[in-house]
């Protein structure tokens, strides 16, 4: 692409990240069709192509979020273009549209971002991204825990062991160690799968116990303290919910922090009819997850234990007042969910939906 004169007003870059290249649709001011290019997706030629564009303080730039981070939002930041990180769930798309390429999005972009179309994200921080890779490390590690235990599991019902009682208790571990086999491969096979959960284990004890020391200091310290407040939200819960949120004011209303969530039936209504389904598990698992983990304690009366009291010591009166109403509110819903015949998991799923907005308004407030 040859340089480009300035002209008054913005000009608008849409920009289609890939490992190795960009795709890049320049809009200038007053056109419609944007002009492609396609650089390589290193400094060098990003810095190259605003010098050839007049500069960075009339360029207005875009790019999903992706696979590729926050690094070249962060690189245009620092030669002073703005740039926004668009959220790709929320790009306006035609209906009936079955085309998709590098450059039609990278065009899409450019012209959407002129209209005002897009919705931006909240860029973390260097210093909160990587707490979150910490706080997702630990979730790729529980992933592969239960991965191993279900091999295990796997293999002894294949071979006819069926333990008829909770799973992954003391007492099931005792019962799986001493299983005997007359083939001596077999023999070898668990001990293998069972070697592989001891180190899925180990290391999940050490990335946690590396958590641990984050949840008390920046960047995310101060909300893992106002969020620990709550009945059920511990240290690494109160770690993963500020890691993945890291921005509470995005969301205008408790009930679009919800959504977030993923937490909120899914409805099919037209007319007349109203049908709601299964939660729509949209958004973030990681908040998700936490959520309904911290929701399980609520279905005990309210109730402040030595180790609650501990982690509420100083906190606000605003704060403390709001946690109590939580523990009395969402205790309350879950025994009248159950007294009317509803399973115990879509009870404490409506409570983790209302828990999210006790601390969407405590991180807000």
């Amino acid at each position: 692409m040859a340089s480009v004169t300035s002209a008054p007003g913005p000009i608008h870059l849409g920009m289609d990240t890939s490992k190795k290249t960009i795709v890049v649709a320049v809009l200038m001011p007053g056109e419609e069709i944007p002009v492609l290019d396609r650089i390589w997706n290193e400094e060098g030629s990003v810095r190259h192509l605003i010098g050839r564009l007049g500069g960075a303080g009339a360029l207005r730039a875009c790019y999903e979020a992706g696979p590729c981070g926050f690094e070249l939002h962060r690189l245009l930041s620092s030669v002073g273009v703005a740039c926004d990180v668009v959220a790709p769930s929320l790009i306006p798309r035609r209906a009936g549209e079955r085309v998709k390429t590098d450059r039609r999005d990278a065009s899409r972009l450019a012209r959407l971002h002129r209209a005002g179309e897009l919705t931006a994200i909240r860029v973390p921080t260097e210093a909160e991204e990587a707490v979150r890779d910490l706080v997702r490390a630990r979730a790729a590690l529980m992933a592969d825990r239960r991965r191993a235990q279900q091999r295990i599991t796997a293999m002894l019902l294949r071979h006819g062991r069926v333990w008829r009682g909770t799973s992954w208790t003391e007492a099931h571990e005792r019962w799986i160690a001493g299983q005997r086999f007359g083939e001596p491969a077999l023999a070898l096979a668990l001990a293998h799968y069972r070697a592989a959960l001891d180190t899925r284990r180990a290391e999940l004890d050490a990335v946690e116990a590396e958590l641990a020391a984050w949840a008390g200091k920046p960047p995310l310290g101060e909300a893992v303290a106002r969020l620990g407040c709550y009945r059920g939200i511990a240290a690494l819960n109160g770690l993963t919910l500020a890691a993945e949120v890291v921005d509470w004011r995005r969301f205008p209303a408790a009930r679009a922090f919800m959504g977030f969530t993923g937490l909120v039936p899914a409805e099919y209504s037209s007319g007349e009819r109203t049908r709601r389904g299964s939660i729509t598990k949209a958004g973030s698992a990681p908040v998700r997850t936490a959520l309904i983990e911290a929701a399980w304690a609520y279905r005990f009366r309210p109730a402040i234990g030595v180790t609650l009291r501990r982690r509420q010591h100083g906190a606000a009166p605003d704060t403390l007042a709001r946690s109590w109403q939580a523990q009395r509110r969402l205790h309350a819903r879950y025994k009248a969910m159950t007294a009317r015949g509803k399973p115990a998991g879509v009870a404490v799923t409506a409570m983790a939906r209302e828990l999210a907005g006790f601390v969407w308004a405590e991180m807000t407030s």
